[in-house]
């Protein structure tokens, strides 16, 4: 399966070969309001208008293709239950309008991703339950009371699966104090993206001192030659000494998928806690002799 992003895409593809199912991404345009992530869906990049769905899935259709998905995602990070009910309305109902008027067979939508994990300690998770009911629901509505055949309702929920079972570990090595109050620690913006990306927040503990009085303010700061790299700006926490163990919480989702190697930042290995207690080394440190791997030497000496 494949799923495009825009109509021109279809001519791409047609000289590459159709597959015999075919999905396309729909975006809703001011339909859906955005959020802080990823933006409103009438200034993203991503997906085809509706009147493009009916266009590109005709077209699909005359070129041989006879089963199709429909796809959408238009938040990240949402907590909002009753937006990700909204966003399964839109498509199932979108699913019913394509069969009639185009008389094709929708085999799966896919509602995308998006699901939003409480970050911080006053946000509440998406209510799994509610949500999964009301799909239920609206798909009796749509699909069984219209005769469709049956089809997959599939989400992409990397986020909600990994985020907060991943800890970025990390260790206070330089405390500085001149306009502000800063913790240098031995990772980096290179090691987790998300808040000097867009000032994310990740809860931060210091290990043995949990249950002490968050009385201090510091800025929790990396080494990159970049003023964002910054895990946490002004946060209450306790005091910090060289040597502290900091755990960044709820980094699994975006720790080493987004990890790059700015300023020769090497990524850090990757443990894992076994369900009967034990550690694992699950990937290796990266080396120099990494870094280097992929440069050509001989063209640098002729």
């Amino acid at each position: 399966m494949i799923n495009l992003d825009d109509i021109s895409h279809i001519d791409h593809i047609e000289k590459l070969g159709l597959p015999d199912l075919m999905s396309l991404r729909y975006n809703p345009g001011p339909l859906k309001k955005g959020n802080a992530f990823i933006g409103h869906p009438e200034e993203a990049k991503y997906g085809l208008m509706r009147e493009q769905l009916f266009e590109g899935y005709a077209r699909l259709k005359d070129l041989g293709v006879r089963h199709f998905g429909l796809h959408t995602m238009v938040a990240s990070n949402e907590l909002e239950t009753d937006y990700f009910i909204e966003t399964a309305e839109i498509l199932l109902t979108l699913v019913a309008d394509l069969s009639e008027e185009l008389g094709i067979t929708f085999e799966l939508i896919n509602l995308g991703g998006g699901i939003g994990i409480p970050y911080t300690e006053d946000e509440e998770p998406v209510d799994i339950e509610k949500l999964s009911l009301s799909i239920k629901k609206m798909y009796s509505q749509y699909i069984i009371n219209n005769a469709l055949k049956p089809l997959k309702i599939v989400m992409e929920s990397g986020r909600m699966i990994t985020g907060p079972y991943g800890y970025l570990v990390t260790t206070a090595i330089h405390h500085k104090n001149t306009y502000k109050n800063y913790i240098g620690v031995d990772s980096s913006m290179a090691d987790l993206m998300r808040p000097g990306m867009y000032g994310a927040y990740h809860h931060i503990s210091v290990m043995g001192k949990e249950e002490a009085p968050r009385d201090h303010i510091y800025d929790v700061v990396g080494s990159l030659c970049e003023n964002n790299d910054k895990f946490a700006i002004d946060r209450s926490l306790p005091q910090i000494d060289q040597g502290d163990v900091l755990i960044i919480h709820d980094s699994g989702a975006h720790g080493r998928a987004m990890g790059f190697n700015y300023n020769g930042k090497l990524r850090p290995p990757e443990l894992l806690l076994t369900s009967d207690g034990r550690v694992e080394q699950i990937r290796r440190a990266e080396t120099l002799e990494d870094y280097f791997a992929t440069l050509d030497f001989s063209r640098l000496d002729s």
